[in-house]
């Protein structure tokens, strides 16, 4: 006769020290095919070729924000805000299972590989699915997560602005870059929670604190995110998925494995896909991570058209593209200028060049007063906007948008260009 499992586990987790499991279902999703799946998803897609350490995987990221929205919930009922059983199983369910909907190398290939579907589109079919498998056991969980549970602060916690999420993220890839700038003080923040009007919200004294996160998370943004190296090997990722499928609509044989071919070929309906029309997209779907898209670039390396071929074994070995950063756009002079060079030096046709030179831009913003806000919860019970409060998040830098443009083209015609 087997032994009954204890479910009720300690995991030792880097950041956060020791990790609870607390209750015995969170360890049945823990165990699931679909969360497993996440330990081959990088938290951080390409960053590693920047940042060695930050081969962290979305598994350690959501146990992370598992622990995190325990001790925030905690904090709430010492508070005395009432949170029944069911409903703390449920939050934790949701924020466990908020990033099962990405593919391969995270956020490098959000809305190329599925379309126009995001990865949150993807984590509410899969929860679903998993809903159905365990007899409606997440149902709660789901409304949570989706927004439509009637009490707010639940949905709060999992996506706002200082949401469980972002709260260990912005910890877990400052200690795997070693980007020290981005470490925030979670547990003083979580301290600061309360509720008012059913919404989340932070006590005055939290402000300070929610001043440093929000700056931290500018700095990772443009030290890590997106830092320009990065930055560029994602464009190459995505030129080179966009040549595989031009060459694919042309009648090219070109290998890839299973489910990196199915979501090649296959032009995916969001509208469908959230109706239920999902069997086959999902069993595709649980099958796509990083180790299948680099065995299919493997492939690609050895492909008889020499564009793929030469990107895609340029970015298996780290010959990235040259790049270039600006305030403004890039005119059209310079990049054709580029374009000419490139041409004259590879003979390569007119419809070539697009995947050796791309443009495009970037943005960032600090807070997003226009968002959901932040509220600061003051002494006499009354309500003000965090930037009422930081005379920092009112400075005209940190409450607009910061956008660059870039230019991406080989390194090996920079010295000609420059002439």
């Amino acid at each position: 006769m087997d032994q009954e499992i204890n479910k009720l586990k300690i995991l030792n987790d880097p950041v956060h020290g020791f990790i609870k499991i607390p209750f015995e279902f969170i360890y049945d999703l823990l165990e699931d095919s679909w969360f497993q799946r996440l330990r081959f998803i990088k938290q951080l897609g390409l960053t590693d070729l920047v940042y060695p350490g930050a081969t962290h995987s979305r598994f350690l990221h959501s146990l992370g924000a598992l622990h995190l929205m325990g001790q925030a919930l905690a904090t709430l009922r010492k508070k005395g805000i009432e949170i029944s059983d069911n409903e703390f199983e449920a939050a934790m369910i949701a924020i466990l299972c908020h990033d099962l909907g990405h593919g391969p190398f995270s956020h490098s290939l959000e809305f190329n590989i599925s379309g126009d579907i995001s990865h949150e589109d993807v984590s509410l079919v899969i929860m679903k699915i998993l809903n159905e498998k365990y007899d409606g056991r997440m149902s709660m969980a789901i409304e949570m997560f989706s927004g439509e549970y009637k009490r707010k602060f639940f949905n709060d916690l999992i996506s706002s602005q200082i949401d469980m999420d972002r709260l260990d993220y912005l910890l877990r890839d400052s200690y795997y870059t070693g980007v020290i700038e981005g470490s925030v003080g979670s547990d003083r923040i979580i301290n600061m929670f309360n509720t008012s009007g059913n919404r989340l919200v932070v006590e005055e004294k939290g402000v300070y604190s929610i001043e440093k996160f929000l700056i931290a998370r500018r700095f990772m943004y443009w030290q890590v995110y997106m830092h320009k190296t990065v930055l560029a090997a994602d464009q190459m990722l995505k030129k080179i998925i966009g040549r595989t499928r031009t060459l694919i609509k042309d009648g090219w044989q070109v290998k890839s494995t299973v489910p990196v071919d199915y979501f090649l070929r296959t032009k995916i309906c969001r509208g469908e896909l959230l109706e239920g029309e999902n069997k086959e997209f999902a069993n595709m779907f649980f099958k796509l991570d990083d180790n299948e898209l680099v065995s299919s670039i493997r492939q690609w390396a050895e492909n008889h058209d020499r564009v793929l071929s030469d990107l895609a074994g340029a970015f298996l070995y780290r010959r990235l593209p040259a790049i270039e950063l600006s305030d403004k756009p890039f005119h059209e002079s310079a990049v054709s200028h580029i374009a000419g060079t490139l041409k004259d030096m590879n003979d390569f046709r007119s419809q070539d060049i697009d995947s050796y030179i791309y443009t495009g831009c970037i943005s960032n913003l600090t807070y997003a007063p226009s968002a959901p806000s932040i509220k600061i919860l003051q002494k006499d019970g009354s309500l003000k906007e965090v930037t009422e409060l930081s005379s920092i998040l009112r400075h005209e830098k940190l409450s607009k948008s910061v956008t660059r443009y870039y230019l991406c083209y080989p390194k090996d015609i920079r010295s000609l260009i420059s002439k």
